[in-house]
């Protein structure tokens, strides 16, 4: 790999424009709309549930920019119970826990002030990012620097200021990586916020993947660029109504990757990436339990009679039936996979008949057809893993697809469900795999069954969805989603 070279940064491009972000759109509507009703039924819940997210952002952007290692463990404790010293052990982390904690809340006090700031219509300003960085770095005062004769050193840290020298890293292939010069980055820095400023009809992901690039290119301090990129990616959404996004250990070279494209003009990977954490941040809110919140109020009786009111009102009705329309997208989405699927195990037939005589069965299934209530388990548990209720009180849909060679037996399921405690409009697609193993003697019955979960990311949908324009992104995580079930199943056979 050749060195990089810096080179000025450059507005939104019309390539850029073109990332197909089409299926958040619909998202974003249905979270605005369900926000305000969580704030009604399930304030102190959703305020709690924001409370663990800043957390949780405050612990791993600290870990991505490699300041301390924290376990698991105790990343979900101070998660839960907040930043406490006692929650954390010597061995749970690899710097003081004293400090640790230190960090944590600085990190913490940063995402407080972009709340604030959006609370407050707060204009962006060089004076703005200064003040984030103070914050940030409040408990480090120095920081790495490489000379000019190549030794690495310690120097003091300029808090608030932008760099006075260059900050250019080594990457691990020996090539050099160059940021914007000191002498170039207060110009930079001006035009990055004076474009941000004239993207206000921009779809938000889009814009807070284009300006998170634009401002590492640009790395205007000494260091904690990475820091004060997220929270400035928090603000931008935040403004726009949405959720923070969280950046985990686990995609840290995901992350730096698309970073990195990104400076090839590829900036899909990290547009696509923050989407598919925004989209999950959502889900996982619109799964707060509301319930929980009337059994803390003072009148039981009340709520339950206020609640009635609102279900039964004629509004309500109308309103119920306009979310149900997401139903509708649902079995569109499941016609046309029925016949991607088709297709595909017709393809794959020849092959499979070269070990053996393949019984392919494909079907679909739903309240129309009698058995919504199919795969119930397996979806609530696999939604429940990744943070999310999987909602049953609402029509669920399916399609699977069966096809046995020999005694190894695939069944393939997509299935189409509701998301979150009440109805919002939204449903996910998510796919699942079944390989059987039959017993020799046909007196026994099926000697094991492994069960996989074949797409790592759900497909989300609205009632506003078109379908027309989700159409090949719905054929693209179809057709990645049955890669990996065939693919387990030739494993098998």
């Amino acid at each position: 790999m050749a060195d990089y070279s810096w080179k000025p940064i450059e507005p939104l491009s019309d390539a850029e424009r073109k990332i197909d972000l089409a299926a958040m759109h619909p998202l974003y509507e249905n979270w605005r709309a369900a926000k305000t009703r969580l704030q009604e039924s399930s304030q102190s819940q959703l305020a709690e549930f924001n409370r663990r997210l800043v957390r949780r952002l405050s612990v791993e952007t600290g870990i991505l920019e490699r300041l301390y290692d924290l376990d698991r463990g105790t990343t979900e404790a101070l998660v839960a119970h907040g930043f406490a010293e006692d929650l954390v052990s010597h061995s749970s982390t690899n710097i003081e826990p004293s400090r640790l904690i230190d960090i944590l809340r600085d990190q913490e006090a940063a995402i407080q002030l972009v709340m604030d700031c959006v609370a407050k219509h707060r204009v962006l300003t060089k004076g703005l990012l200064h003040e984030l960085h103070t914050i940030l770095t409040r408990h480090q005062d120095t920081t790495a620097a490489v000379d000019q004769f190549g030794n690495r050193r310690e120097i003091p840290l300029l808090k608030g200021k932008f760099k006075e020298q260059p900050n250019n890293p080594k990457r691990p292939d020996g090539t050099m990586h160059e940021y914007c010069p000191p002498i170039h980055v207060d110009a930079e820095v001006e035009n990055l916020l004076r474009w941000l400023a004239e993207y206000q009809n921009e779809d938000p992901v889009l814009v807070a993947a284009w300006f998170h690039h634009r401002f590492t290119q640009i790395h205007p301090y000494q260091d904690g660029n990475g820091r004060v990129a997220r929270a400035l990616t928090t603000l931008i959404l935040l403004q726009a109504d949405l959720l923070p996004l969280v950046v985990d250990r686990d995609l840290r070279v995901e992350y730096i990757k698309a970073l990195e494209v990104a400076d090839e003009k590829q900036l899909s990977p990290l547009a696509e990436m923050f989407a598919r954490l925004e989209r999950n941040a959502i889900l996982q809110a619109l799964s707060v339990d509301a319930d929980a919140e009337i059994s803390h109020q003072k009148s039981l009786t009340s709520a339950v009679i206020g609640s009635l009111a609102d279900k039964f009102g004629k509004r309500r009705i109308q309103k119920l039936a306009e979310l149900r329309h997401v139903n509708s997208v649902a079995l569109e989405l499941r016609a046309m996979g029925r016949n991607m699927l088709e297709e595909s195990f017709a393809e794959i037939e020849p092959t499979l008949s070269e070990v053996g005589e393949p019984k392919i069965f494909i079907n679909d299934g739903g309240p129309d057809r009698g058995n919504a209530h199919w795969y119930r388990f397996e979806v609530v548990q696999s939604a429940k893993e990744a943070g999310k209720f999987a909602n049953f009180d609402e029509d669920h849909y399916f399609i699977k697809a069966s096809v046995q060679v020999n005694r190894e037996r695939l069944i393939f399921v997509v299935s189409f469900h509701h998301v979150g405690r009440e109805l919002t409009g939204i449903m996910e697609a998510t796919a699942f795999s079944k390989l059987v193993s039959y017993e020799d003697s046909d007196d026994r019955d099926s000697v094991s069954e492994r069960f996989s979960l074949c797409s790592v990311e759900p497909f989300v949908f609205t009632h506003r969805t078109k379908v027309n324009e989700i159409a090949d992104a719905f054929r693209r995580w179809l057709d990645a989603a049955l890669a990996v079930a065939v693919k387990e199943y030739g494993d098998q056979l």
